[in-house]
């Protein structure tokens, strides 16, 4: 059985027989994060649970890139407002405190806050053609949305400063040695293997998957809880007011459109 019922602009979702399919849907953009998507994801999320979901995929569509991240247009519009620094936390929050395990299928560009969604994801599969990188810095802003505590958790602490201080990319074959992938694929079984993977863990004892999924959750925020990212929040707002940031993501953004 399939249910249907939630409509969003940014995203698509399914559900048939307990398994969930979030996909990200703004090809043609490279799946940017804007202010709508953050705040569809965060709803879908809720949907999700609402719907008894057991497992859900959160994926994209097209082949260029799971998602560019913060979508960076909306410092370029000549808007003297800034968009909301809080919508970012938010929907990773959301994400992570799905009932439902969640699985993220990534595949070409992963950037920024494309990142952070799958890190908030319980499992996570990377096609061989994945690139990360976390170019906030050289954007003038802070990575927010509980990103240092949340790589600090996956990667540890000398990985953490390396990655978003030199703001290099990587490989999904690193990504994994870091421990931020669990699984690195070809491409052309991505799909194939996530969907494996989410009809496994369908079948079994859903009472038991969650229970162990809050336990790994508390046992990592007693580690090192994200709340401490708050207050990244601030400072994320100022550098999006600041002139220099908005002239940094339009050039990020012309070089980007040659990729």
């Amino acid at each position: 059985m399939t249910s249907s019922g939630a409509t969003f602009s940014t995203l698509t979702v399914e559900l048939s027989g307990g398994i969930g399919r979030l996909t990200l849907n703004q090809p043609d953009q490279l799946n940017p994060l804007g202010s709508d998507a953050l705040t569809e994801i965060a709803k879908a999320a809720r949907w999700f649970d609402d719907e008894g979901a057991r497992v859900v995929v959160i994926t994209s569509a097209g082949d260029r890139a799971f998602s560019a991240g913060f979508d960076l247009r909306e410092l370029t519009r000549g808007s003297d407002e800034a968009p909301d620094v809080d919508l970012g936390y938010l929907m990773v929050d959301a994400v992570e405190a799905m009932d439902a395990i969640t699985i993220a299928a990534i595949h070409g560009h992963c950037v920024g806050g494309g990142i952070l969604l799958a890190v908030g994801c319980d499992l996570r599969i990377a096609a061989d053609n994945t690139r990360f990188a976390i170019p906030e810095i050289d954007l003038g802003i802070p990575l927010a949305w509980g990103g240092i505590p949340r790589l600090v958790r996956e990667v540890g602490a000398a990985a953490t400063r390396e990655l978003v201080m030199t703001c290099r990319p990587f490989d999904a074959i690193e990504a994994q040695r870091l421990g931020m992938i669990n699984r690195v694929v070809p491409l052309d079984r991505l799909r194939a293997e996530t969907d494996e993977l989410a009809a496994s863990l369908a079948a079994k004892p859903v009472s038991l998957l969650r229970m162990t999924k809050r336990q790994v959750h508390e046992a990592a925020e007693d580690l090192l809880t994200t709340r401490s990212g708050w207050a990244a929040s601030a400072h994320l707002a100022v550098a999006l007011a600041d002139p220099e940031a908005r002239g940094a993501a339009a050039g990020y953004l012309a070089s980007r459109s040659k990729d």
